[in-house]
């Protein structure tokens, strides 16, 4: 009976999903005057002057009916952005996604028991595999708890689309389908798909009942393994997904007018619990350096990952993993959760299976051999050249600073991630001698299936603070007093961005509801200075923090002549993960990555503090 009673209060993974808030729709009057500010860094007084206007006559004009029409919405939603946000920051874009929208990142094993070592890649990958759909297992029980900020519980629905779930291309826009299900609502499918040399195998993971145990993983991947080693390559479908969107989905549409069983193979691979990647290369990495183990997670072998899956988990043979998502159907929070929890049992365990080594007597996996022609095989072909030629020009420097970490910030009272943010903003300066707008995101998981926000970090304080820092007639007290004053106001954009207070979103809508009604594009969205302070997508700054696990990961910039910064935090150091585009001519991920080292010396010494 007590036993009864425990499960019967156990919380549930999506139990609070019904009575989360809705997304609330912010005021007019405070969107602007926010956006207003965020501009002045880039702008000179006779621009800030004409951008004023502009924003007076928005607020008093269309602004106002679009912000009604707004309202209406939301009575309608209990979230009013996230089919937008869906459609126009991913399924929209026709840009390769692959490279230029998912992100990726390294597992951590390799700080512990599993250093990179020949001949390990089959067995620490049935290790990895088995927690991994121990993950899936907990998640169609709901018994992973449910991620909260003191007593207020978050949204968990981006936990459903981890699984199970592929985007789908389409001429003008793609659609993501996900075929979770809880154990409460019904079957889901239990196969994984498995990617050797450009070929594709599924094997199931459910066998009488229980999931199949690491020696039974090991055994099926050894049967793929060899037979790809012995055999000549497959056809490398896979790298169909590294396409351009609309190029992809024409080559999708021709594949299964060849033959109807190709879509057959497709959706089996669209519903497979995840993607396993076994890659040949043997990317170079240690505790201090992650850069070619991290860039070949985001630019390794197009025939061995299904771009559009939510979850390539990826094995190189040298016994060293990490991860490739698609980035439509969650963010990098729900990948840090189930990475951290890998990690944790591999460590917890010493690397190593402890169970029972019988190996019952299961199914072996099955090839998806697709029906294809000469046509086929050259999209394939093009599809490698331009993925390859891009993934040649991408500069990606991986580094933890180890002078110190949380833990010093904290005793302090300065916040570890505005600690960040503002060195990345010093560095920046110092290295192109201008602001840099920047992007950091923050979470609205407070709210009904909310996901992110806008942060913009180069605030007016922050580059009163950087100018100092460059003028040597300012004294250390002033320079201080700057640094605390860019810390204030970057704490409490935080604080208003996730909970419902922040702008850019807010724009987002109304520019939307404008193109929805066949209205003109308002004049606030075509002033030069909406996109040179980063609006549009325009940020050369675009960053995010990934926690406080030891859990990395990176995007490539959201521009050419940007960078992608994305840092973790832990007690004792930072890890700064840096990419930038080799052809543009002005912009060095590795120099921007040793200024921000510099920076974070230079703010502890501002605060008199001897750490070395």
């Amino acid at each position: 009976m007590e036993n009864q009673l425990a499960k019967s209060v156990e919380e549930r993974t999506f139990q609070y999903q019904d009575s989360l808030p809705s997304l609330p729709v912010p005021s007019l009057e405070e969107s602007l005057k926010k956006y207003l500010e965020s501009v002045k860094p880039f702008a000179n007084e006779e621009e800030y002057k004409k951008t004023e206007e502009i924003v007076q006559k928005f607020q008093n004009g269309i602004g106002k009916k679009l912000h009604q029409k707004l309202l209406e919405r939301a009575k309608g939603k209990r979230n009013w952005l996230e089919e937008w946000w869906l459609n126009v920051a991913y399924l929209d874009v026709r840009i390769p996604s692959q490279l230029n929208v998912n992100f990726a990142g390294p597992a951590s094993h390799m700080e512990h028991y599993w250093p990179p070592k020949e001949g390990t890649q089959l067995e620490r990958g049935s290790i990895s595999l088995w927690y991994n759909l121990s993950f899936w297992q907990l998640l169609r029980k709901e018994k992973l708890p449910v991620d909260k900020v003191g007593n207020i519980p978050l949204d968990m629905n981006q936990f459903r689309m981890l699984f199970s779930t592929c985007k789908v291309p389409g001429i003008t826009r793609d659609s993501v389908v996900s075929y979770f299900r809880t154990e409460s609502e019904g079957s889901s499918p239990s196969h994984i798909a498995v990617l050797c040399r450009g070929r594709v195998f599924v094997f199931d993971v459910i066998y009488e009942g229980s999931l199949i145990t690491p020696p039974e993983i090991l055994r099926q991947l050894t049967y793929i393994y060899k037979k790809c080693h012995n055999e000549p390559d497959g056809t490398g479908i896979a790298a169909l997904t590294s396409e351009e969107r609309t190029r992809w989905a024409k080559a999708r549409e021709y594949l299964i007018s060849l033959d109807p069983e190709n879509l057959t193979l497709l959706e089996k691979i669209q519903n497979s619990l995840l993607v396993y990647s076994i890659e040949d290369g043997s990317p170079h990495v240690t505790p201090e350096d992650y850069s070619q183990l991290t860039a070949m997670t985001l630019t390794g072998d197009p025939t061995v990952r299904w771009g559009d899956k939510s979850y390539n988990l990826i094995s190189f043979s040298n016994g060293v993993f990490g991860c490739n998502c698609d980035h439509a159907p969650f963010d990098a929070m729900v990948m840090v959760k189930i990475s951290y929890y890998v990690d944790e049992k591999i460590f917890e365990n010493e690397g190593r299976w402890k169970g029972s080594e019988k190996v019952r007597d299961i199914p072996l996996p099955e090839e998806l051999v697709f029906t294809v022609d000469e046509k086929i095989l050259n999209n394939v072909n093009q599809a490698k050249a331009q993925y390859l030629k891009q993934a040649s020009d991408l500069q990606i420097v991986v580094h933890p600073f180890t002078s110190f970490g949380k833990k010093l910030t904290k005793k302090m009272k300065l916040h570890p991630d505005t600690f960040i943010q503002l060195a990345l903003q010093l560095a920046y300066y110092r290295l192109h001698g201008r602001p840099g707008c920047c992007y950091e995101t923050a979470m609205t998981r407070y709210f009904y299936h909310g996901r992110t926000e806008t942060v913009r970090s180069c605030t007016v304080e922050a580059v009163r603070w950087c100018q100092s820092m460059q003028d040597p007639s300012t004294s250390l007290f002033e320079r201080q007093q700057k640094m605390l004053q860019a810390f204030a106001k970057h704490n409490k954009m935080m604080k208003d961005c996730s909970t419902g207070k922040g702008f850019d979103r807010h724009l987002l809508g109304l520019s939307l509801i404008a193109k929805e009604e066949g209205l003109p594009v308002p004049e606030l969205f075509t002033d030069p200075l909406f996109s040179r302070s980063g609006g549009g997508g325009n940020f050369v700054l675009s960053t995010s923090l990934i926690g406080y696990l030891r859990v990395q990961g990176m995007v490539v910039p959201m521009v050419h002549n940007g960078y992608g910064f994305f840092y973790h935090i832990r007690e004792d150091r930072f890890v700064v993960s840096c990419s930038a585009w080799k052809s543009c001519p002005e912009t060095d991920a590795k120099k921007l990555v040793q200024l921000t080292f510099h920076a974070f010396h230079d703010m502890m010494q501002l605060m008199n503090t001897s750490y070395l």
